[in-house]
């Protein structure tokens, strides 16, 4: 039990000043998610877990609340200042929660959409039999 006391120690918190901004934005619900350059998430937040419910998770006011309790956490606790924002889906959240970074004085450097894009499609039915 020697490395129990090496297992005790507290987790630094680190700077972050410069970090990335992931909005996945369904029709359902909008998750708000805010990591470091490498990907590491620092914090995140969605729509539900902002005590959003049913058909009130996909609107736009909903993104705009998760993405600033997300902001606030990760702001107090990193110190993130800049951000560069990927956003995924086509939901109603897509704008509202890119509007919210600056109302929290997070600037935003730019703006990338990963949205998947289908290409091929599925494979088509057998054809029928007479």
């Amino acid at each position: 039990m020697a490395d129990a006391k090496t297992s005790a120690r507290k987790k630094q918190r680190r700077s972050v000043p410069a970090g990335q901004l992931h909005i996945q934005a369904t029709f359902n619900n909008t998750i708000v998610t805010f990591t470091d350059k490498k990907g590491n998430v620092l914090a995140a937040a969605s729509a539900g877990a902002c005590g959003f419910r049913g058909s009130k998770k996909g609107t736009a006011y909903a993104a705009q609340v998760a993405a600033e309790k997300a902001a606030e956490a990760v702001k107090s606790l990193h110190g993130t200042s800049t951000v560069d924002v990927f956003v995924k889906g086509v939901g109603l959240g897509r704008d509202a929660a890119i509007r919210a970074m600056s109302n929290l004085d997070i600037a935003v450097d730019s703006i990338k959409d990963v949205t998947g894009v289908p290409h091929g499609g599925v494979r088509p039915k057998k054809a029928r039999r007479a």
